[in-house]
């Protein structure tokens, strides 16, 4: 049944002989892994694609394995990239390790799953006995012969050693995740196909065992690149790097040939949600229900209920118009730049709008802040001034102010 649902899902790339998959997957629970390289603090959507992927196993019935490479991360894989990563000590992983904690904790239930770190198994094997119990299954003709690898060393900064050896690693922890936890199954994006076959093979050669890999299509962008922390513009999900209502407004603003394949892929609405709500956006494309859909669903999953309504709302405030409310205003804060002010001082005292205009930078003079208030260019609030009161910048009072149709800043009065 999982098999029928990512396949449906647009979710299966390349796998190993899919029928005694599927008959393994149909005959029980089976353990399966999927790895994280802790390269930063936090997930980005590639990752989260991958995460999401074991919350559908795990619904299934199925027992997932979350493997942090606490050592693989401090070598960095080559694919998909130009030039080698920069190599990241102990303590910079440990941070980022924590980071990952956190996140995956909301997207995967850790008493029916494991959090594992392959540092664990790895800070102790000596460099002789990993080529002789690894390295000789290998062959260099192998290793050379994957994309990853070759795109590398035809590139002009070349492929060091460090990154070429980083397909027996991650072929190393699928084997000891085999001998010492009985997993069956890794799954990962179709750039690591290479990698999990790799593990794959090792495990035939050395415990005569026969397992799974499964892959998925790299989740791309308009523009075509890959969902990652690598490119400009990477959608993150620590709030503190995506704010939640950033996160909530790309979702909302993607385009009408992506966003089924989103909903399907991002999501844990089923099949035929998805297909119900697309047959009602293609009657009404332009009321964006579908996109409306994958922003609150994928907020909820990723940030919860509450930043869902708060980015709804603070959204409702910005463009709908309507005068913010005391709620609403502290709805915004951390949603739009704003600038303290102190509710005593002289600057407020004889011009306070021209003084807040000058404060928030939406203003570069007084001049500039005068000319713009004759023009009728500035909101308070969302109501068009030319002036305001001292009650209006009193102690404990937060305002927003807007110039023109797009530049606003939360003025907060101390």
């Amino acid at each position: 049944m999982v098999l029928d649902d990512l396949q449906a899902r647009g979710l299966v790339h390349d796998t190993t002989d899919i029928d005694a998959l599927r008959r393994d997957l149909d005959g029980g629970s089976i353990r399966l892994y999927h790895g994280i390289d802790p390269t930063a603090a936090s997930m980005h959507i590639g990752n989260y694609v991958g995460v999401l992927a074991l919350r559908r196993f795990q619904d299934a019935g199925h027992h997932p394995y979350v493997l942090v490479g606490g050592s693989t991360g401090m070598i960095g894989d080559p694919g998909g990239r130009s030039e080698e990563r920069n190599l990241l000590d102990e303590e910079a992983l440990h941070h980022n390790i924590e980071g990952l904690r956190g996140q995956l904790e909301k997207l995967v239930d850790f008493e029916r799953a494991t959090l594992v770190s392959n540092y664990e198994w790895t800070k102790d094997v000596g460099v002789l006995d990993f080529l002789r119990d690894v390295g000789k299954h290998v062959t260099v003709n192998q290793m050379v012969a994957r994309d990853s690898v070759r795109s590398r060393m035809e590139s002009t900064h070349g492929i060091s050693y460090t990154e070429f050896s980083y397909m027996l690693l991650q072929a190393y922890d699928y084997w000891w995740l085999h001998e010492h936890h009985e997993v069956t199954l890794q799954i990962g994006g179709s750039d690591q196909w290479g990698n999990i076959a790799q593990g794959v093979d090792l495990i035939r050669r050395r415990s005569s065992a026969h397992v799974h890999a499964l892959t998925w299509p790299l989740i791309t962008r308009s523009d075509g690149q890959k969902f990652g922390k690598s490119v400009d513009g990477a959608v993150w999900l620590d709030p503190a790097l995506t704010s939640p209502y950033q996160f909530h407004q790309y979702w909302l603003q993607v385009a009408d040939d992506d966003v089924e394949r989103f909903l399907l892929q991002l999501t844990l609405l089923s099949v035929e949600d998805v297909g119900e709500v697309m047959a009602s956006h293609a009657v009404h494309p332009e009321r964006r229900e579908a996109q409306s859909l994958l922003a609150d669903t994928a907020t909820e999953l990723v940030h919860g209920s509450d930043e869902v309504r708060r980015a709804r709302r603070a959204a409702d405030v910005l463009f709908g118009g309507d005068a913010p409310s005391a709620d609403d205003l502290e709805a915004l804060r951390g949603i739009v730049p704003e600038a303290d002010f102190d509710s005593a001082g002289d600057d407020l005292v004889v011009e306070p709008l021209v003084a807040v205009l000058i404060g928030t930078g939406l203003a570069t003079s007084k001049r500039d802040a005068r000319q713009s208030i004759a023009d009728g260019a500035v909101r308070w609030n969302g109501e068009r001034v030319d002036a305001v009161t001292k009650d209006q910048v009193g102690a404990g009072t937060i305002a927003m102010i807007q110039r023109g149709k797009k530049r606003r800043h939360l003025a907060v009065f101390r």
